[in-house]
């Protein structure tokens, strides 16, 4: 373990930052505020005439010296901690052994190892072997042992011991070796103990914090509802569905979402009954809820799943299109081949002198029909030839400046017949850029088809941002237009549903297909003031799609 100087003491588990703190300069403290308190307590006691006896009956004088001394260093040791100079050796030496030549001074001023004062020397040997290695510790013991032995040897050999104490001696060396070893062995153990336990709580803080990471990056919601029904848990995707409300102080289920508390109570009442499908909000995906108990209690907490259901449309879609695309490819021969015939006889027809104006009109009529059934099957064809997708993050801004060019330029249109307008400018989203630009094509000729050629510019108005009822982006597509009518508007989705003479009827039905395969929704929204909007709204584009 590191500490703050060039020495150190290697413990079982390296300790850095606090723990370093806590298992060395700690411990010195305590054990200067234990001497600074017995330095205290003798000096008082001294000059209060209040010492008990053995207490100073040999050496008054060296007792009361001794006693100011130890009280003097031991202040000086605690400026010393404070600052951490000298270096932590040195301080954990100088002051052991200070406590050894302080107790064996007041030892030997007390009438020797009978007075019970070396028993202050457990203490000392007890702190130092916990700040010190295990052989120092010993070494400590040691010193302090022939000490006790060196006191008593120069006591008898000068005469002012009455009686022989080797034996006391001995034991007290002996009870200083177990508490060196015990002390050190039982700080070792609480290190361990702490370490162990230090790993194991980062271990779990790391797990906590995996295990959150994971549930807010499910694409699956996740809701916790506690027995009273009050939101406990919910991650971003599951915000996300249920139209970002707020959740900040625990709120009941019903405030949030009452058709999810309202499933939850159905799924209560009865476990076997199938779920049905919510819609959170109008413009939110529908969802499909899933409950699981997480205890046997009466009123238990709920996990709640939410997944979205455009993503199984999606899988759908795909074995449909997968499905047509066998259709459409089986049928393109045998229909194609005599729709070439017939409009290559048309053409034939057309080039014979002897047709008059009547028959020269139908003739047209069969080579404008061939054309628009040609177009037909070229749209079946794509639809069932559509491969899967291939979303990217999509910067939007520069995306429609791109595609602005490239239509402008493709329909020999001046540049103020198409505006973009983005806030913020900097919205992305998630989509397939081919599919992307397949949608814009088709909707943006269209509002080209309904709008006046005299009309004010823009003919064409890009609008994009994030909603504020959602939080998703959207790009919506705005024409000068008569609109579309009321009872018309129900079916413009639907294959070959047209209102034009020249259409197919399959461009927004792929329009709708391709959104949707992208997790996207395409809708269309009247407009009070004439014109029509067709509006993108896009998924959170921080979702991956699965």
């Amino acid at each position: 373990m590191a500490v703050h100087d060039s020495y150190s003491f290697q413990y079982p588990g390296e300790f850095q930052g606090a723990d370093e703190y806590a298992y060395t300069w700690k411990p010195l403290e305590f054990l200067n505020a234990y001497r600074f308190l017995i330095s205290v307590l003798l000096s008082a006691l001294f000059y209060v005439d209040a010492l008990f006896p053995p207490l100073a009956s040999k050496a008054p004088l060296l007792f009361f010296g001794t006693s100011i001394a130890y009280l003097s260093l031991s202040v000086i040791f605690a400026l010393m901690l404070r600052w951490h100079q000298p270096a932590f050796r040195v301080q954990v030496y100088l002051q052991l052994f200070t406590d050894i030549v302080a107790t064996i001074l007041l030892m030997h001023a007390s009438g020797g190892v009978s007075s019970g004062i070396g028993n202050l020397l457990i203490i000392a040997v007890a702190g130092g072997s916990v700040v010190l290695p295990g052989k120092q510790a010993l070494l400590l013991a040691a010193l302090s042992s022939f000490a006790v032995l060196g006191e008593q040897f120069y006591s008898e050999t000068r005469g002012l011991a009455t009686d022989s104490t080797y034996t006391q001696a001995g034991l007290l060396g002996l009870t200083l070796f177990i508490t060196a070893a015990a002390a050190h062995l039982f700080a070792r153990r609480i290190r361990e103990s702490e370490a162990l336990a230090k790993r194991r709580g980062v271990d779990l803080a790391n797990m906590a914090e995996l295990t959150e990471h994971v549930i807010q990056r499910m694409q699956t919601g996740i809701v916790v509802v506690d027995g009273e029904d009050r939101v406990r848990l919910i991650n971003e995707s599951a915000w996300q569905m249920l139209g970002m409300p707020s959740t900040a102080s625990g709120p009941p289920l019903a405030q949030i979402s009452p058709s999810l508390d309202q499933r939850l109570q159905e799924w209560r009442a009865d476990p076997e009954r199938p779920v049905k499908v919510i819609q959170p909000a109008p413009h939110q995906p529908k969802v499909r809820p899933r409950f699981a108990r997480l205890s046997q209690e009466d009123r238990p907490a709920t996990l709640i799943f939410l997944e979205d259901t455009s993503a199984m449309a999606q899988q759908a879609q795909q074995m449909q299109l997968a499905s047509l695309g066998r259709l459409t490819a089986s049928i393109a021969h045998e229909i194609r081949n005599p729709l070439g015939a017939i409009s290559h006889a048309g053409q034939l027809l057309a080039e014979s002198p002897h047709l008059d104006r009547h028959d020269m009109r139908l003739t047209e009529i069969i080579t404008e029909q061939s054309r628009r059934m040609n177009t037909i099957i070229e749209s079946v064809l794509q639809l069932g030839r559509r491969t899967h997708t291939r979303p990217e993050l999509i910067a939007l801004n520069p995306f429609l400046q791109a595609f602005a060019r490239d239509f402008l330029t493709g329909h020999a249109l001046s540049p103020e017949c198409l505006q973009i307008r983005l806030d913020p400018p900097d919205v992305q989203v998630r989509f397939d850029p081919t599919h992307l630009q397949q949608i814009l094509t088709n909707l943006c000729e269209n509002a080209l088809r309904y709008s006046p050629a005299d009309a004010t510019p823009p003919r064409v108005t890009l609008r994009g941002g994030i909603s504020p009822e959602t939080g998703r982006p959207f790009l919506d597509v705005l024409d000068n237009g008569p609109g579309i009518a009321p009872e018309d508007a129900k079916h413009i989705f639907e294959p070959f549903f047209t209102t034009s003479n020249s259409g197919s009827g399959l461009g927004l039905y792929i329009s709708r297909e391709l959104a949707e395969a992208n997790q996207a929704h395409l809708d269309y929204i009247p407009l009070s003031g004439g014109g029509s909007c067709f509006r993108i709204s896009f998924q959170d584009p921080r979702r991956q799609m699965t």
